[in-house]
């Protein structure tokens, strides 16, 4: 079984420095080596350039924009080789922004896709609306069009994904604008406390039913301060409560075995408050854990209802993995011919997404068995 990972190692939009030292955290508490382990291939696109979290006292409104905007062209390009590929991508973020540059790579090739947004935050927050003027509480905002021009026209013209095709998984934190603006908008919810009520594996089935994630593409979005922090203090802004790492695996290995995911983004883990590096080893077995039920489970070859043609099972199992200096170079020729179409295209923003969403699926061909 296949899977792509890529290093999105940015604190640019977050609340502190730090969490774009996540991406070499998680590989040397040995990600790559435990998914090898557990029976997967592992294609290693490396990381992106580390970006920085700073004041940025001059734009109090939406902060640090020209480095967000900079980092997501980066993994957008990088998004885009490993989608075509075919495997499931891992995204080891860095701030909660990347998954723009994620969404907006798979976006060239599916006409929709839904994204489930596991996180104790909505981050729905506007330039206009924000208490802090960091990007990484309005990223979800920018997803659905709304905010920062910079990032609702990332992608192009209208939303990058639609609101009811968006759930909010784990909500607890809410500022009271955001609240406000769910009375009234078709993005779906289940709060933190549903989910302790129900139970982990209800409360994971039932989002995957409220994503029609039987017939449409999914993206995952897993920001770590979800977490119990009792259990996981090393994230940027923890909070009270929040999911214990059994009822995490629980939820994650629900998900992630299923045949319509195509892209597991992590982020705001933060490596500054885990000096003995137990937080990050904690993280990695979480995370092999669940991507073991995936080959565990059958995948029947699901067909793209907005593209022709059933998709090959085989090519939607979880990516390889090598080591970082091999995978760099058997990728390089990849993402840089991908860099130098970006830039052939010459269009202005927003013309390429819509042109570019009708784009055939890439062609699947694969030397390895389907599980």
């Amino acid at each position: 079984m296949q899977s792509t990972s890529i290093g999105a190692p940015s604190s640019a939009a977050a609340f502190l420095a730090g969490s774009e030292k996540a991406p070499a955290a998680l590989r040397a508490a040995g990600l790559v080596e435990k998914l090898q382990a557990a029976g997967y291939e592992v294609i290693d696109h490396g990381d992106c350039a580390t970006r920085l979290f700073a004041d940025d006292e001059e734009h109090r409104r939406a902060r640090n924009l020209p480095a967000i905007v900079a980092s997501l062209n980066d993994l957008k390009v990088r998004a885009e080789v490993a989608i075509k590929s075919g495997a499931l991508v891992l995204v080891l973020g860095g701030d909660c922004s990347q998954v723009i540059g994620l969404l907006t790579g798979a976006r060239r090739y599916y006409k929709n896709l839904n994204l489930l947004w596991v996180d104790r935050d909505a981050d729905l927050n506007t330039p206009a609306t924000t208490p802090s003027g960091r990007i990484d509480g309005m990223v979800v905002a920018n997803i659905i069009g709304k905010g920062a021009p910079e990032l609702t026209r990332f992608w192009g013209d209208g939303a990058l994904v639609r609101e009811p095709d968006v759930l909010l998984f784990g909500l607890e934190r809410l500022d009271p604008p955001e609240q406000e603006f769910l009375t009234r908008s078709p993005i779906r919810h289940i709060y933190m406390a549903d989910i302790e009520l129900k139970g982990a594996s209800k409360s994971a089935q039932s989002a995957l039913t409220q994503l029609h994630a039987d017939t449409r593409e999914f993206v995952v979005h897993l920001d770590t301060d979800v977490l119990d922090p009792g259990e996981l203090p090393s994230v940027n802004v923890p909070g009270n409560g929040g999911l214990g790492f059994a009822s995490a695996r629980t939820i994650l290995t629900e998900v992630v075995k299923h045949k319509n995911l195509l892209a597991l983004d992590i982020a705001q883990f933060n490596p500054d408050k885990d000096p003995d590096g137990s937080g990050a080893a904690k993280l990695v077995d979480l995370l092999v854990d669940a991507l073991t039920a995936r080959i565990e489970a059958p995948q029947d070859a699901p067909v793209n209802p907005e593209v022709s043609g059933p998709v090959p099972s085989e090519a939607r199992a979880v990516t390889e993995v090598v080591t970082h200096e091999s995978a760099v170079e058997s990728t390089e020729s990849d993402v840089q011919a991908a860099h130098e179409t970006v830039e052939s295209e010459a269009v202005a923003p927003g013309a390429a997404g819509s042109s570019d969403a009708d784009a055939d699926p890439p062609e699947f061909t694969s030397s390895q068995s389907s599980s």
